[in-house]
């Protein structure tokens, strides 16, 4: 690490103590070291192989939940076994130190709660549970997963028989109302937000930094690439999110 980019890391730790009501944002670069990818990065991004509308859209869900299972039913699998890796552990133990007040998160693969992080708002849901539409009833993803193994082709609820959705938000779905209502809370009270692994191009969780900023809050960007927040950016670490948090803590008193 140069002695630009600690300095940088230092900056970001004293941030952190003088802030009384930070908040961590997350999104898929956050996962990225527990071998799970991204959705754009060019060549290895999830939606560079698929078409996300015709396999994650609430429409094909809806017309043909076979196909819209094929898909998922294997991003389930590949999810469930992911581990938290250092930059999971790194924002637990800033809530743990009573540094940052929660976590929203834009991911899905439940691993800032398997790190330890209590205060999480999953704004995009949780493969952690299924649903049905018609009931409302929950399954749990072992049991989803056993009915995928066992030849299901479409996990079915067991009151309903309807095909149960993941308790996830497919594209053609709303925000889930309560989330995001905790996340704009969030992060209007926050007097410092730390953005880490996003793009931060995905509306309307993409409008938090600006909520933050436009009430006087600072801003702090751990992420590779460009944002529509760099400048209004006070600090932006750009190395590999692991290295960067690290840092950071090393850098606490």
């Amino acid at each position: 690490m140069t002695q630009a980019t600690s300095q940088q890391a230092a900056r970001v730790a004293e941030l952190l103590e003088r802030a009384s009501s930070a908040v961590v944002l997350t999104g898929a670069g956050v996962s990225v070291p527990s071998g799970i990818p991204d959705f754009r990065t060019p060549g290895k991004g999830l939606w560079e192989k698929v078409d996300p509308m015709k396999v994650a859209h609430i429409d094909v869900f809806r017309r043909d939940p076979d196909r819209f299972w094929h898909f998922y039913g294997d991003r389930f699998a590949t999810l469930d076994d992911k581990e938290p890796n250092r930059a999971h552990e790194a924002i637990a133990e800033l809530e743990a130190r009573g540094l940052i007040r929660g976590v929203i998160t834009q991911n899905i693969d439940r691993l800032h709660r398997k790190a330890g992080s209590e205060n999480v708002i999953e704004v995009h849901g949780s493969i952690e549970w299924s649903v049905c539409l018609e009931c409302g009833a929950k399954t749990g993803i072992e049991q989803v997963l056993e009915k995928l193994r066992a030849g299901v082709r479409t996990p079915e609820c067991e009151t309903c028989v309807r095909a149960l959705k993941p308790d996830v938000v497919l594209f053609g779905e709303l925000l889930p109302e309560d989330a995001m209502a905790q996340a704009f809370a969030l992060a209007s009270e926050a007097d410092l937000m730390l953005a880490v692994g996003s793009s931060l191009e995905v509306y309307p969780v993409a409008s938090l930094p600006g909520i933050t900023r436009e009430n006087g809050g600072r801003l702090v960007l751990i992420t590779q690439g460009r944002t529509p927040y760099d400048r209004e950016a006070d600090v932006k670490l750009s190395g590999d999110v692991v290295e960067e948090l690290d840092a950071v803590l090393a850098a606490l008193r």
